[in-house]
């Protein structure tokens, strides 16, 4: 029994020290970034401003670790009030709803760059489950298991997910590869997330997967939406 609780707790801070390590990597990473792209920070703005109306920056409530909420911030890429329109949270190719500069602005990632600063202050990390919106998975509290275990750790700027497919695959083949990166953050600590973050990084460069797929191509975007929602609540609510 004593060999037991020693060896959770050597377990325990094993998992501490990573997790200091991880949000040292979190600080200095981002601030380096946050520096890096001052170019950016003026040009990006300039550029959204004379394509469309609206503000520069998107803010939205996503959920991190243990479902605390957040405000996200991103570079606007749609029109004003999109989540309200057409296929609500979900985009597909060819969505009317993006801006111009917005598709360059998603195919590069770039509309990214903002959670630099939700990373900074701690929001967020660099490496970690995508951040889900306040709603998307429907009750916070009666999620079962699978889907909870996401939220043992913090949001990422990307995460296994993101590597393995990103919006190509479905929300259950997501929570499958973010439960993974759970499992293998306990057991490798920063090096996975080093591993992601160099696979992501190819990802970014290949603009692979950027749009979601519809699972029935003869409905429309607005339709492909509402079903997709509905599977995603369901079967996050199942029974363990």
């Amino acid at each position: 029994m004593m060999s037991f609780v020693r060896f959770v707790s050597r377990k325990e801070k094993i998992l501490c020290f990573n997790l200091m390590i991880k949000r040292m990597f979190d600080i200095l990473s981002s601030s380096m970034m946050i520096i890096i792209l001052i170019p950016l920070w003026i040009v990006i703005p300039i550029v959204i401003k004379l394509d469309s109306k609206g503000p520069v920056f998107f803010k939205q409530r996503r959920r991190t670790k243990d479902g605390n909420i957040f405000y996200i911030l991103k570079y606007r890429s749609m029109v004003v009030n999109a989540e309200n329109m057409e296929a609500g949270l979900f985009s597909y190719e060819n969505d009317p709803r993006v801006t111009k500069v917005g598709s360059f602005l998603r195919s590069s990632s770039i509309d990214e760059f903002p959670q630099l600063f939700n990373i900074f202050k701690g929001d967020m990390s660099v490496v970690g489950p995508r951040p889900c919106v306040e709603y998307e998975l429907g009750d916070y509290e009666t999620l079962n298991n699978r889907y909870r275990k996401r939220f043992q750790v913090k949001a990422g700027l990307t995460g296994l997910a993101q590597v393995k497919g990103r919006n190509d695959i479905s929300w259950d083949e997501k929570v499958m590869w973010d439960n993974c990166y759970v499992d293998a953050f306990k057991k490798k600590g920063i090096l996975i997330d080093i591993r992601i973050l160099f696979e992501s990084l190819v990802k970014v460069f290949k603009k692979e997967n950027i749009y979601e797929t519809k699972a029935d191509s003869s409905m429309n975007d607005a339709e492909a939406a509402k079903a997709a929602e509905e599977e995603i609540i369901r079967i996050a609510h199942l029974p363990d």
